[in-house]
């Protein structure tokens, strides 16, 4: 088969643009792989201890009312306490008053978890690198299920232990079978 000159100039330009379109995939892709490693770490640092910090990671969201005041920058274990310390920037504008508390939850039931502040009512802030002494760790939701799970069937087994003597028809009738 024998391609004119205009079949050739499209076939050509469909290269170009088919090559041009992945070279801005790749562009875009990297970008975004390297951009995502980013830490936003504007504002001040405070931290936290908490018992647990299950899924709790570092680029997690600190929210106020919902909003996103800032992110986690470190966490680290206290060889002395054991607890989980976790490092986070607040946004220069926020100032939380000394009792104020850290709670991790998560967004959804698959979703990943965050911080949520709670301020205090006390006059004086917490000032830079300063700890949060009000804090709740992360709730397991698979511990959740398995306290569930054993109080069921716990209460299932103390139902089947009961005296036969109270589920006693009162009947002689209701003893036959039909």
């Amino acid at each position: 088969m024998v391609l004119t000159t205009s079949q050739q100039t499209r076939q050509i330009i469909e290269l170009i643009t088919g090559f041009v379109v992945l070279i801005a995939f790749i562009v875009m892709l990297v970008l975004a792989i390297i951009g995502s490693g980013q830490q936003r770490s504007s504002g001040y640092y405070l931290n936290a201890s908490f018992q647990h910090i299950d899924g709790l990671e570092v680029g997690s969201d600190i929210r106020l009312a919902g909003v996103t005041v800032g992110q986690v920058v470190k966490e680290s274990i206290d060889p002395k306490t054991y607890k989980a310390t976790v490092t986070f920037t607040l946004r220069p504008d926020i100032q939380l008053p000394v009792d104020s508390s850290a709670m991790i939850t998560s967004d959804s039931l698959l979703g990943g978890k965050y911080i949520a502040l709670s301020p205090g009512g006390d006059e004086k802030n917490l000032k830079p690198n300063e700890s949060l002494n009000h804090t709740q760790g992360a709730i397991s939701i698979q511990e959740l299920l398995s306290k569930f799970i054993f109080s069921v069937t716990d209460s299932l087994s103390k139902l089947n232990k009961t005296p036969a003597s109270s589920t006693t028809p009162s009947n002689d009738n209701e003893l036959k079978a039909p």
